[in-house]
């Protein structure tokens, strides 16, 4: 059962980092959520007001919580764990699509800042899309570029690169012809399927894709999502001339999801590793799907908290000034991700190449390998052809720690030196 609970002026519901399931709903008084920007080190809060949520992320998402919550008044509120939460408000479209409409916001804005701090300049759609299709098709991967080439001239059939994607188009065709068994060949495998979409009612939603299909194409406008059944979805992002594999999704898992709530162009390419089964859910029955299968808003809330705190935990890695503090803690990011890691782990194996420890840093490659080399001279790591070992997991943390500790210590006399002269 929910619980009802008070709070003196000053008093703490949670800190910083703390892990627990607990949701809060303030019912009277104001609460105060306060954190450290991660980029300019200085203090955000944020006001939480009578009816709103707070906690909500963090729980849902299952990692420590990114802020500390204060009673500035005497306050009473409602705290629910997950499950409670779950039972009393999944059924709720109006509240559901009001927090998947603030999360996709401010996911949208914490990619707006790692694309700054990466320099990166937002193609527009038509001269975006046609960077894909041409990757593709100079990268001889004529399935692929043959789907982005037939989104592009239904989207942009008058553009200034309409006759290209044409030719493109009509060169990849002839390839498929050649070897047309990938279109033929789109038997879907029964494991991992989800019973809870398997009913009648869901069919019409069914799409089937053989592997190297484009399902999405970066920059494309968004007007659907999708949900996997059955295979596995690869997630890539063109950048000048060349891809960046960013992960692979299976049964179960959403994407194009961001796009049906804000109106933005799509971010990555979804293409299918696998024969590959899913459902394409639009905009027009979005909320009716959702008022229908309460499970799956909340699969899509719980997954947009874990896609706000991956970002938020890569922009730590990118705010660091110093390049082997920063690749110390992609290796901490990295080790984070994986789904057996214990606090006891010393030795850690990472399957990852310079490349893509490069694209996590947002550093050269030349500049990861001269970093990685110095690593290696000191017997902190090994390196190998696509995988690389973590002497001791520890040592990157130190390094990390020994970063901050400083970066804290120069903002501190900087601000001293700030308030001394202002004074005079």
């Amino acid at each position: 059962m929910p619980k009802v609970v008070s709070y003196k002026k000053g008093s703490i519901p949670y800190f910083e980092g703390d892990r627990d399931d607990r949701i809060f709903i303030l019912q009277k008084g104001c609460v105060h959520l306060s954190a450290v920007d991660v980029e300019t080190k200085e203090s955000v809060v944020n006001q939480v007001k009578p009816g709103e949520f707070f906690g909500v992320k963090s729980a849902l998402g299952r990692f420590p919580r990114e802020e500390t919550a204060t009673a500035i008044s005497d306050s009473i509120v409602v705290c629910l764990t997950v499950q409670e939460f779950e039972a009393n408000f999944s059924s709720n479209t109006q509240i559901i699509l009001k927090m998947l409409r603030v999360f996709s916001s401010q996911l949208r804005s914490i990619h707006k800042k790692i694309e700054s701090i990466l320099q990166s300049v937002p193609e527009k759609p038509v001269t975006g899309m046609y960077s894909v299709a041409k990757y593709f098709y100079d990268d001889e991967r004529y399935v692929s570029c043959y789907d982005v080439c037939l989104k592009f001239l239904l989207r942009f059939p008058t553009s200034v690169y309409t006759d290209e994607v044409k030719r493109m188009f009509k060169e990849s065709s002839l390839h498929i012809q050649k070897n047309p068994s990938v279109y033929d060949e789109l038997g879907i495998d029964a494991d991992g399927g989800l019973r809870q979409f398997e009913l009648p009612a869901f069919e019409r939603f069914a799409k089937k894709y053989g592997p190297g299909q484009v399902i999405i194409s970066e920059y494309e406008p968004g007007d659907t999502f999708y949900l996997i059944q059955k295979g596995e979805v690869q997630l890539l992002k063109c950048v000048n001339g060349s891809a960046k594999n960013l992960d692979i999704l299976r049964a179960g898992e959403f994407f194009g999801e961001m796009a049906i709530l804000d109106n933005s162009p799509r971010s990555a390419t979804c293409m299918a590793k696998t024969s590959v089964k899913c459902l394409e859910f639009s905009k027009v029955n979005f909320e009716t799907l959702i008022t229908g299968n309460s499970q799956l808003a909340m699969n899509l809330l719980k997954l947009f908290c874990k896609r706000i705190y991956d970002q938020h935990r890569r922009f730590k890695v990118l705010v660091i000034n110093d390049n082997q503090a920063r690749i110390a803690d992609v290796f901490l990011l990295l080790h984070e991700m994986q789904p057996n890691n214990t606090a006891a782990d010393t030795t850690v194996r990472l399957d990852v190449t310079i490349s893509d420890i490069a694209h996590w840093a947002g550093l050269s490659y030349e500049t990861t390998k001269e970093e990685m080399s110095k690593l290696n001279e000191k017997r902190r790591i090994e390196l190998f052809d696509n995988y690389g070992i973590i002497e001791n997991i520890a040592d990157m943390k130190r390094v990390v720690d020994l970063y901050n500790t400083q970066a804290d210590k120069n903002l501190q006399i900087k601000m001293r030196y700030k308030t001394q002269g202002s004074s005079e």
